[in-house]
């Protein structure tokens, strides 16, 4: 029952923080939000939730993973997959070296296996986090793309060099030479598993799906489980749980485009999904926030660690590692941008806008990954002593997350606003032609269907003419696409004012529905069809 209590308080409180976030008049991250009302609760409430590593990471991380494999936009990675690459591998390594180094500098009573620990855990970022900062200023596309491509796939290399660092914790000795063979092993072998678990479920479900007809609920149940398979089979084996859950994500994003799945599955399940997103990285932060409390009552110990007695230097240590990672992170990038910018052969050309440097600095905020993996350090070493430091390293950890929120609300809108990345035309030619050839292959299909149907009817005529209207709505599209210059961004004008008017013209359809249904002039069945019918109609023009 306490159980059952703690989730729907837990639950609530990611509601509570959604309202939250839009009624108040200041920008804040929903995050943050979220981080405090789980600080009341522990206040308040006497939960006292005890987080096992092992549960946490197996709960949250595969589907996490898993989801953000599936939704990176494939041909925009491509495009800057060379900075993407170099941010979320070189700039990790770079992170928990540099950042170990620092953190051993400020805190020498801190082992230095425990520091490279602690800088592995922190050198992921999350961005969730910084799109919930910035959603008053919206961060460029292509920033976008490359901060979730970085996301993507350093959270499987920190989490990586961290069971590295704790290996070296744990045993106190370090080879470089068995540290690559069971990167190799773990890399490889979680990468292979994620594939193969996904292409043999999905094989399978589609093979029973067309036998025997498909169920939306089993296709979105499969969607949900794959992940969570694709993880403890890794870990059963001892390779890469995290990198399976992301190789597993992407390959069902390969999977999803045969086009086999029906319509309202794939409708539904991105509600799914965008639910347990939305809950799982909710419930992420409030519990951060619960733990607050219980470690700030075991601050004056943990702060004697580092052989102060005051609390303030703990906040000390916290933004001087906050700032020092930004300075890493602004580092890389200068360097990162700079070489791509030789390679091209432009290097003639003006350097990029300090601002875009300041800005993906900042952007490099850390979140449900970081205390995931904080959570993880083990209690204990092998032979039985206390793990050292940990309280301390969770304490930092935790404060690094606090921090970089804060910070990244503070500077990110400023660098944000209007500032303009080198704008891809090539992206809406691919979708105006794509439209275009679509509509192209809708009208073929109305044609020839219209031949086979009114083939031996004595109404003919009738067939052609619902034909010609149908057509005549796809010619519509194409020469809206088609056009060029002046005659393009009418169109598109056009298009946007057309939308205005329907979904006005829908919205007035539904609130009709409703007061005849409040007047009993119509039926809960009849009327609950006719909303869904104008709820997927507002979906699609508001889309």
């Amino acid at each position: 029952m306490e159980i059952i209590t703690t989730t729907l308080v837990l639950l609530l409180a990611i509601v509570v923080s959604g309202a939250l976030c839009r009624a108040i008049p200041i920008v804040l991250p929903l995050p943050l939000i979220q981080i405090a009302l789980g600080a009341v609760i522990g206040l308040s409430a006497n939960l006292s939730v005890r987080l096992d590593p092992e549960i946490f990471f197996l709960l949250f991380l595969p589907p996490l993973l898993f989801l953000d494999g599936w939704r990176i936009p494939a041909d925009e990675l491509r495009q800057d997959m060379n900075i993407v690459v170099e941010l979320a591998l070189g700039l990790v390594i770079f992170t928990v070296v540099g950042a170990g180094l620092l953190v051993h500098w400020m805190i020498p009573a801190m082992p230095l296996p425990v520091a490279f620990a602690l800088a592995a855990v922190i050198s992921p970022t999350d961005p969730i986090a910084v799109s919930a900062i910035a959603q008053r200023v919206p961060i460029p596309p292509r920033m976008m793309h490359i901060l979730e491509g970085e996301s993507l796939l350093n959270d499987a290399s920190g989490l990586v060099c961290l069971r590295f660092a704790i290996a070296a914790a744990l045993t106190g000795s370090f080879s470089l030479y068995d540290a690559t063979l069971s990167f190799l092993w773990t890399a490889i072998g979680g990468l292979a598993i994620g594939v193969s678990v996904t292409w043999a479920i999905t094989w399978l479900s589609t093979r029973v799906s067309l036998r025997y007809g498909e169920e939306s609920g089993s296709q979105i149940l499969v969607s949900i489980l794959i992940p969570f398979a694709a993880y403890l089979l890794a870990e059963q084996v001892h390779c890469s749980g995290i990198l399976a859950a992301v190789s597993a994500g992407t390959t069902m994003s390969v999977v999803e485009n045969s086009g086999r799945a029906m319509a309202a599955t794939r409708v539904r399940q991105r509600a799914v999904w965008d639910m347990i997103q939305f809950a799982a990285n909710g419930t992420i932060f409030v519990l951060l926030g619960e733990q607050l409390p219980s470690i700030a009552a075991r601050a004056s110990a943990t702060v004697q660690v580092t052989g102060h007695n005051e609390f303030w230097w703990l906040a000390a240590y916290v933004v001087g590692l906050t700032f020092g990672l930004v300075a890493l992170r602004f580092t890389w990038v200068w360097l990162s941008l700079h070489l791509t910018l030789f390679r091209q052969r432009r290097q003639r050309q003006t350097s990029p806008n300090w601002r875009i440097l300041a800005a993906f600095s900042f952007a490099g905020v850390r979140g449900a990954i970081t205390l995931a993996g904080v959570l993880t350090l083990p209690l204990a070493m092998s032979d039985g002593s206390p793990f050292p430091a940990r309280d301390l390293a969770i304490c930092l950890a935790m404060g690094v997350i606090i921090m970089s929120l804060i910070t990244a609300a503070l500077f990110l809108p400023p660098l944000l606003r209007n500032l303009e990345l080198p704008k891809d035309t090539k992206h809406e030619e691919d979708e105006a032609a794509a439209r275009v050839d679509a509509a192209r292959a809708a009208i073929t299909e109305i044609a020839r269907l219209q031949h086979s149907l009114s083939k031996g009817h004595d109404d003919a005529d009738l067939y052609v003419d619902v034909a010609s209207r149908v057509m005549e709505l796809y010619r519509e599209r194409i020469r809206n696409q088609s056009g060029e210059g002046e005659e393009l961004e009418l169109s598109k004008r056009m298009t946007r004012i057309e939308m205005e008017l329907r979904l006005a013209a829908v919205r007035a359809e539904r609130s009709e529905i409703f007061r005849k249904l409040r007047a009993k002039q119509l039926g809960n069945e009849i009327a609950t069809k006719l909303v869904r019918e104008l709820d997927m109609l507002e979906a699609r023009y508001a889309g």
